[in-house]
């Protein structure tokens, strides 16, 4: 079929209209025409993907890797990255005025950083393929039923991005190949790690050239038999992962599979934000919310009198409370609680506070908002991975409870996808 393609979706695929109803297709963008095949038909929408271009679009480049039309690690490489922000600033606005009926007072400049080799944490899919007689590692195709058969990713750290034929070969060398589902990696600022998720019990061979492997690549390699609380060092003694903040002078330890920001480069361009907004002062107490290692909290302390850290995730609590000791760092409080759902108020929000900073999941921070209102802070900086569930929650802090978006923008997080990370600003 033939369409005329008007807009983006949220994750990168074009919008067209055929027979009166919406097609989301991947590969094309706003202003071309292409020819495409229907993937999958819904009740609301249909799906495909871009046989030909019958008009491009300015904007449209030869994407860097050559594996980006089947696989789904990126969506808009075929797309020029000074017009990846601009969608991903227009989704982030367009929300806020739908969802939130609100508008910032002013856009803040877009962060940028890395484009390339900067995914530092991923979960790569694996599966043996009966038809090639091999196993496959790295992320799916873009329609998520099949692994993407690529020898490289140029968004991963090199040291996992350069080896995925050999993970390939390293998995399908197990007695268990069929049976090790997907792979966690985890790079720091030394050396990276990869965590075996597998299913049925590993033999002596297996453990023999898993390790052979380890250390001609020099990885960490981890083996994890069920749950999260399964993962143990293939061997011990392993050195802690790490990953630094030089201009604070910062060190933190983790992992690998505690939640880390993705992008070493934009994290530390993030934090400088944050830090330039708060302006926290030695008189200023500051509640961190959805802390996770100390991320934010560390930072802040650098500048602050008292930083309050609150985490759902007690493991990365002890974490934090790791990594200040490790820094020195006296004046931050942690605390382990579930800010997802209502509960009775807790002693942390017994006093009051100058500023909040929240950096919640994907389902954002709805249920403790007044909570945080009620501290008298007079200022919120809100980091946010989901526009939709941000552009909910400035409606809430606007229209009750008392507070004006003076600044929002986007960043990076997540360079050529469809993926929009934010900061948005609310004063009293």
């Amino acid at each position: 079929m033939e369409a005329e393609i008007t807009d983006l979706s949220h994750n990168g695929r074009g919008v067209a209209r055929v027979a009166d109803k919406v097609v989301f297709i991947h590969g094309a963008l706003p202003g071309e025409t292409v020819r495409f095949k229907y993937t999958a038909r819904q009740r609301q929408f249909d799906e495909g993907r871009v046989v030909d271009i019958v008009r491009p679009s300015a904007d449209r480049v030869e994407p860097h890797c050559p594996h980006a039309e089947t696989c789904n690690g990126c969506a808009l490489q075929h797309l020029q990255p000074a017009r990846q922000i601009e969608f991903k600033q227009k989704t982030l606005v367009d929300n806020l005025n739908r969802i939130g009926k609100v508008q910032a007072e002013r856009l803040l400049e877009p962060l940028v950083g890395t484009q390339w080799a900067y995914r530092r944490k991923a979960r790569l899919s694996v599966r043996w393929v009966e038809k090639k007689q091999r196993v496959l590692v790295g992320f799916r195709e873009k329609d998520g039923r099949f692994v993407a058969d690529c020898s490289g990713c140029p968004v991963l750290h090199p040291d996992i991005g350069e080896r995925l034929s050999e993970l390939s070969e390293l998995i399908g060398s197990l007695s268990v190949y069929r049976r090790v589902p997907q792979l966690e990696i985890a790079c720091g600022d030394q050396c990276s790690a990869i965590v075996v998720r597998h299913m049925d019990p590993l033999t002596a061979d297996d453990i023999a050239c898993l390790t052979g492997y380890m250390q001609a690549s020099g990885l960490q390699i981890y083996l994890q038999a069920k749950g999260p609380d399964s993962v143990t060092p293939l061997q011990p003694g392993f050195p802690p992962l790490r990953f630094t903040l030089p201009e604070q002078g910062l060190v933190f330890e983790f992992g690998p599979l505690n939640f880390i920001q993705v992008n070493a480069d934009l994290n530390r361009r993030m934090i400088a934000r944050v830090l330039d907004i708060m302006q926290a002062g030695p008189q200023q107490r500051i509640l961190d919310l959805f802390c996770g290692l100390g991320n934010f909290t560390l930072p802040l302390a650098r500048h602050a009198g008292e930083v309050v850290g609150v985490e759902g995730d007690s493991a990365l609590i002890a974490l934090a409370r790791h990594n200040a000791q490790l820094n020195d760092i006296q004046n931050v409080r942690y605390y382990a609680a579930d800010l997802s759902e209502e509960s009775d108020r807790p002693t942390w929000l017994d006093t009051p506070y100058d500023q909040v900073l929240l950096d919640p999941p994907r389902a954002g921070a709805e249920f403790i908002l007044p909570q945080v209102a009620a501290t008298g802070a007079a200022r919120i900086v809100y980091v946010s991975c989901h526009p939709a569930s941000l552009a909910r929650d400035a409606g809430l802090l606007v229209h009750q409870l008392g507070y004006r978006l003076t600044a929002a923008g986007v960043m990076d997080m997540f360079p050529h996808t469809g993926h929009v990370e934010s900061i948005a600003v609310f004063e009293k």
